[in-house]
């Protein structure tokens, strides 16, 4: 039985969620058990919405948080870390005001209505992270990404990478290819006609080729996968009713509209010259995130997902915000089958019939096939639409066993990064409110972490990381 916090009916995730962060310089972290592995080195950077209210009124969805940026730094004299906001002219401005004074995903910008149109949303720098050799990037869904330094976080600047000109947004989920190091990317630019735009940068982010494709309505398109030399995007079923946007009359979220009649389109997109090689369309269902994808012997690409059955997961993630949910919204890992050529999809079929986000594999394996999948799951026996995610896993595609690592009651761990024979998360702790970094062998998940490391300051909940070796 879960414990609930004492202040109120909320469970003990809450306060990691709801209380703004406190930021904190670089600061030695004290090692709780164990000891740093001695081949880690380099930093782990994670980003996620940080402050979810200002002057009382809280934020209308998880999505809305400022974001801020957890360096954690290994190096030979141990390890370090500091946490500060993405300082962007929205949050700049709201802070200066003490109040909120932009629109964003969940929420209207405060004033008349007939004015609402005029009003740019604010860029929240809060959903991901890319470590390039010169600079950290802060990525959100739409607009520019954020440069920051990559050891103090000092925040330089919104970054136009050499070609995002005016109305190219910069979306969160880049995929890198391990052997050419060529980056890639999308934004979606609305309009009259909505296009798919998307990027190929080299090692340094640099966008060095575009292209775009139009697409039908309004879709909310989170992320797409590399698989081979394939970009493979699903666009689910759900479109933007745009008229209650522009009155002021509702958010973006709560425009948002299931229409499973649309089934799901898919897009094949050549890596080399970013041309369009088929589009096609299967059943209907959405997801926010890709495993990863590749192409098997026989040509046939293969893409596992957190698949939905519906659009409930954006409630959920709403309720969120709050420090209360109550709506069920379960993926199931899955696995589709498709024919590049054609872009008919030929098998779906569920590989793991638990709960599960945040998937991603080794970074040496991304496009390729790989026999590890890591996800953030939940504990058996949990009641997923009231609580948040607190167990990560490990899957092994050639053995099909599943293990996973429990950091107890009212612990809750952030998505696991892969590094070595390493996986990092961030634990958010609710029985004393505070955050640790643990570290697990990788082949050892369900046994006590190989190190525990003291953080400051609670860090909140946050969506995406990446790791850069030194």
């Amino acid at each position: 039985m879960q414990t609930l916090d004492k202040k109120s009916n909320r469970k003990a995730w809450a306060s990691g969620v709801i209380e703004p962060a406190k930021e904190f310089p670089l600061t030695q972290l004290p090692i709780i058990s164990g000891k740093i592995p001695e081949g880690l080195r380099g930093t782990l950077y994670r980003n996620g919405p940080a402050r979810l209210e200002r002057g009382g009124v809280s934020v209308g969805h998880w999505f809305d948080g400022d974001g801020a940026i957890l360096a954690v730094h290994f190096t030979d004299a141990g390890a370090s870390a500091v946490y500060r906001y993405v300082q962007t002219t929205g949050y700049q401005q709201e802070t200066a005001a003490g109040k909120f004074l932009y629109g964003n995903y969940g929420m209207t910008a405060p004033g008349l209505i007939w004015n609402q149109w005029r009003r740019p949303i604010k860029n929240a720098a809060n959903t991901s992270v890319l470590a390039l050799p010169d600079k950290l990037l802060a990525l959100w869904e739409g607009g520019k990404p954020h440069a920051l330094d990559l050891q103090t976080l000092e925040t330089w600047g919104q970054d136009d990478l050499g070609g995002l000109t005016k109305g190219l947004p910069y979306s969160a989920h880049c995929k890198q290819n391990p052997q050419t190091k060529e980056i890639f990317n999308f934004g979606i630019s609305l309009g009259l006609k909505a296009k798919l735009n998307v990027y190929k940068s080299d090692s340094t982010g640099k966008i060095i080729q575009k292209a775009a494709y139009p697409i039908d309505g309004l879709p909310l398109i989170h992320d797409f996968v590399l698989a081979g030399q394939y970009l493979i995007f699903f666009i689910s079923p759900v479109r933007l009713q745009m008229l209650p946007v522009l009155l002021g009359t509702k958010s973006y979220s709560d425009s948002m509209k299931w229409l499973p009649e649309l089934g799901t389109q898919v897009l094949v997109i050549d890596c080399e010259t970013l041309s369009l090689v088929s589009r096609g369309e299967t059943e209907p269902w959405y997801q926010w995130h890709f495993a990863n994808g590749y192409v098997d012997d026989s040509g046939v690409v293969i893409v596992d997902i957190a698949r939905y059955e519906d659009f409930q997961t954006n409630q959920y993630l709403k309720e969120v915000a709050t420090g209360e949910t109550h709506t069920p919204a379960k993926s199931t890992l899955s696995r589709v089958s498709l024919n590049p050529q054609t872009g008919k999809v030929t098998a779906i079929e569920q590989i793991l019939d638990r709960h599960c986000e945040f998937p991603n594999v080794p970074t040496p394996n991304v496009g390729q096939a790989s026999r590890y999948t890591y996800l953030s799951g939940f504990r058996q026996g949990t009641d997923i639409s009231q609580e948040l995610l607190n167990i990560i896993v490990r899957f092994d595609h050639k053995n099909q066993t599943l293990t996973e690592a429990y950091p107890g009651e009212n612990r809750y761990p952030s998505e696991p990064i892969s590094v070595d024979n390493w996986v990092l998360t961030v634990v958010y702790d609710g029985n004393v409110h505070s955050s640790e970094v643990w570290i697990y062998d990788s082949d050892r998940l369900d046994q006590e972490p190989v190190c525990k490391l003291g953080l400051p300051r609670v860090i909140p909940h946050s969506f995406h990381g990446t790791w850069q070796s030194s």
